[in-house]
């Protein structure tokens, strides 16, 4: 999927919401677990509840991985479900030596067709320069993240500023726009002025909405750009916004009120 194709999907639907499909198995409603395949039941069931409301899903493949095959059948299943106008985002996390970082890319953009990655900069250009190399594909780079341990070093000084900055704006020459976005996690609201001055065009995948306290209204306030510029992503308030058979509805109804929260703040830009 294109810039363009995104902008103008977000603009259409007025909505940059991005359901993350974290899909823990010990979490999946107990009715649907004598099934064949119930996580993918589950994605399936979540899916169709919320895709009026989201213009992107994104998987975290860790919680794939974690049962070999047929986690990772279920993945395939999945990105092959969701519809063709949504943007598919492999939260996998990947970054190595070239020729590694090359067959990570194969996996996600040619195999499973997903249109994003997210990767760790950590080991500089040559491990994230064969992801960008993939047309109309997009890589998203870790740059300022939501967890506790970002102060470690993604906050440590780092020249004229921390760390994390740096990365930002090294990054920014190795791709463009149109092709390379940053993870800036939601419970940082305060640097997001900041960040859109180093970075003003590209895109963020903004994780930490809902259950991890980021405020909505902040981070469009502080981070939109003339193309919007946000993929705002809400994993566990959506997926176990209930425990019961009801899951679907309760999904749905919050990836709504989302949706309608979104539409005031388009409005401003």
């Amino acid at each position: 999927m294109t810039r363009l194709q995104l902008t103008s999907l977000i603009r259409s639907t007025g909505t940059y919401l991005c359901v993350g499909l974290d899909s823990d198995p010990a979490k999946i409603p107990a009715h649907l677990r004598g099934g064949k395949d119930p996580v993918f039941e589950f994605n399936k069931q979540i899916v169709d509840a919320t895709k009026e409301h989201c213009v992107a899903y994104k998987i975290n493949t860790a919680f794939y991985e974690a049962d070999g095959v047929k986690g990772w059948a279920t993945m395939e299943r999945t990105v092959d479900y969701i519809p063709k106008t949504h943007f598919t985002i492999a939260d996998a996390k990947r970054g190595d030596i070239g020729n590694t970082s090359a067959q990570y890319a194969r996996a996600f953009f040619e195999t499973l067709r997903f249109d994003a990655i997210t990767v760790a900069p950590y080991m500089g250009e040559d491990s994230v320069r064969p992801f960008l190399e993939y047309k109309d594909k997009w890589t998203i780079l870790l740059g300022l993240t939501s967890n506790a341990g970002a102060k470690d070093f993604e906050l440590q000084p780092a020249g004229d500023g921390p760390l994390f900055e740096k990365v930002l704006t090294t990054a920014a020459g190795w791709g463009s726009p149109d092709n390379l976005m940053y993870v800036v996690g939601a419970t940082q609201a305060d640097a997001f002025t900041r960040i859109r001055s180093l970075t003003p065009d590209h895109f963020y995948l903004v994780p930490g909405v809902g259950a991890q306290g980021g405020s909505l209204e902040a981070i469009s306030k502080k981070a939109m750009n003339k193309d919007v510029g946000l993929l705002v992503n809400a994993s566990r308030a959506i997926l176990f916004a209930s425990p019961g058979e009801d899951f679907a509805a309760a999904a749905q109804k919050t990836a709504a009120q989302y949706h309608q929260e979104m539409i005031q703040y388009l409005k401003e830009v």
